[in-house]
């Protein structure tokens, strides 16, 4: 799977030099890993992975703690780290959280209008209209869709919150990255974040969180349908 520019990314990390290198190898790693550029199951090689990411082994070593707290490595001892499997029989358990926080962030995100997010959110909108992701580029598409929950999980404003959610659509793009092939309808999957979009800036809560939750429902639906 090819990796796309770091325009379609770098709206959800601070610049560069704000970052630690732990900071930079993670979301680096975390990137590859949830877009399987990185297979399940394939081990990681830290010294060639120090080796093309700039960064020691130390800093390497804290990124990948941070990624399997988050359920994306997991270490043997005598064996390595490895990329944790796509574990598709856990997409029941983790739709269920997603269906009660989805909602949750979406709808505190409108009450606030955006918030601090408010001009990132309507910049969104005008790129998604102007630009949309196209039915052939899914590798592009799920990255939209990545970007866009992850801006209004900020625009939530609450930290807690947002962490977790993160943690879950990790999991979630990883199933999804595994029956891309299979699905024919990530365009229409993308459009729907116009009208979300367009509810937290208006600050329509309700609509805002009813809206997202029948996003992640039809997620799942979609999902198990090819699997």
């Amino acid at each position: 799977m090819t990796v796309q520019p770091a325009t379609t990314q770098a709206a959800t990390a601070p610049p560069g030099p704000t970052r630690s290198l732990a900071d930079q190898a993670f979301e680096q790693l975390q990137d590859r890993l949830i877009f399987l550029d990185i297979a399940p199951g394939e081990p990681v090689n830290e010294g060639e992975l120090s080796r093309e990411l700039g960064v020691g082994r130390t800093p390497l070593r804290e990124a990948l703690k941070r990624l399997e707290s988050d359920h994306l490595v997991m270490t043997y001892a005598r064996r390595g780290t490895f990329a944790t499997p796509v574990d598709i029989t856990a997409l029941s358990e983790i739709s269920q959280v997603r269906q009660v926080l989805e909602p949750l962030a979406a709808g505190l995100a409108a009450q606030m209008r955006g918030g601090r997010r408010r001009d990132a959110v309507e910049a969104l909108i005008q790129e998604l209209e102007s630009t949309p992701p196209t039915p052939a580029d899914r590798d592009h598409a799920l990255r939209w869709d990545r970007r866009i929950h992850r801006e209004i999980y900020a625009a939530a404003g609450n930290s807690h919150l947002q962490a977790t959610l993160e943690r879950y659509n990790n999991l979630a793009t990883r199933i999804w990255c595994v029956a891309a092939d299979r699905l024919p309808v990530i365009h229409h999957h993308i459009e729907v974040h116009v009208t979300l979009l367009r509810a937290i800036v208006d600050g329509d809560a309700e609509a805002a969180a009813q809206t997202m939750c029948t996003h992640v429902q039809e997620f799942e639906t979609h999902i198990r349908q090819v699997l």
